[in-house]
């Protein structure tokens, strides 16, 4: 099965890049608008890994 990168919410796509170069800004990534295939695997990790770190403690705060 093939996986699209079809925007099903419109209006999610700009909260997801906000918080994306939220969470780039964080651990210290230059992460620009649009294209960035020159970051190295370490860099994209590290903001992705932010990115699961931030979400995991917003759940966390709801079930309180």
């Amino acid at each position: 099965m093939a996986r699209s990168n079809k925007v099903l919410v419109p209006e999610a796509r700009e909260a997801l890049d906000r918080f994306k170069m939220e969470a780039a800004q964080e651990v210290g990534v230059n992460l620009k608008q649009g294209y960035n295939g020159d970051l190295t695997s370490r860099q994209a990790g590290s903001i992705g890994g932010q990115m699961v770190k931030k979400m995991i403690q917003a759940y966390e705060q709801g079930l309180k």
